[in-house]
């Protein structure tokens, strides 16, 4: 492993197991999630100014407006996604910088990705492409379109705030899949919808502060 992906000082594994630690007194029990986030080095995907602060739990900026959020919100919301079953094949809206991605990766079969800044998207590919994962498909495209190709998905990801859930979403989740998704503009919260065969369930949690969900390319 290179010494950029090993990390010394405040990017060392030491560090990292100072997260799990951290993750583990705020309420995160999935051992999966733990693992991973204690495997996959978060310090690669933040710009190279604020590496030392990887392993904080504050969102970092990436630039383009957008921002990688903190650990503790990408272990909630990826323990919320799989609810202790591994998924086989995820979708997830807004690749970033691709922390969350890779993360996804190690624990689904396959992970879908969509991200609307094609800037945004290239260091993505370019993060995912040193940590060698190679069962994503990255896709530069609307997220509120989803991949209708690839459909249907056993678990759906969004990383930006909605006001309300696609229908195109919806319709690509599996029959007994979730989707994940920050709801709101002023007030947001994280809602789990879950499709059973005769419809949706909609379930209210924690409060949460996401960058918007938006529309169309760049």
């Amino acid at each position: 492993m290179s010494s950029r992906l090993s990390g010394i000082g405040m990017t060392s594994q030491r560090t990292r197991q100072r997260m799990i630690e951290r993750l583990r007194k705020q309420g995160i029990v999935d051992e999966a999630v733990l693992n991973v986030m204690n495997e996959i080095p978060r310090h690669i995907f933040v710009e190279e100014a604020l590496a030392s602060r990887a392993y904080e739990d504050f969102a970092l900026p990436l630039g383009f407006g957008q921002t990688i959020s903190q650990p503790y919100i990408v272990a909630r919301m990826t323990e919320l996604l799989i609810a202790g079953k591994l998924p086989g094949k995820v979708l997830e809206i807004g690749t970033g910088c691709g922390y969350q991605t890779a993360i996804l990766a190690k624990l689904a079969t396959e992970v879908y990705s969509v991200e609307r800044l094609l800037p945004v998207l290239a260091k993505a590919r370019k993060n995912l492409r040193e940590l060698r994962i190679t069962n994503i498909r990255l896709k530069h495209a609307d997220g509120h379109t989803g991949i209708p190709e690839a459909a249907p998905f056993d678990a759906i990801l969004v990383t930006a705030a909605a006001t309300h859930v696609p229908d195109a979403l919806k319709a690509q989740l599996a029959v007994g899949g979730r989707m994940v998704v920050p709801m709101g503009t002023r007030e947001q919260h994280l809602c789990v919808i879950e499709r059973a065969a005769r419809g949706y369930t909609e379930s209210k949690l924690d409060a949460v502060k996401f960058v918007p969900m938006l529309s169309g390319l760049s």
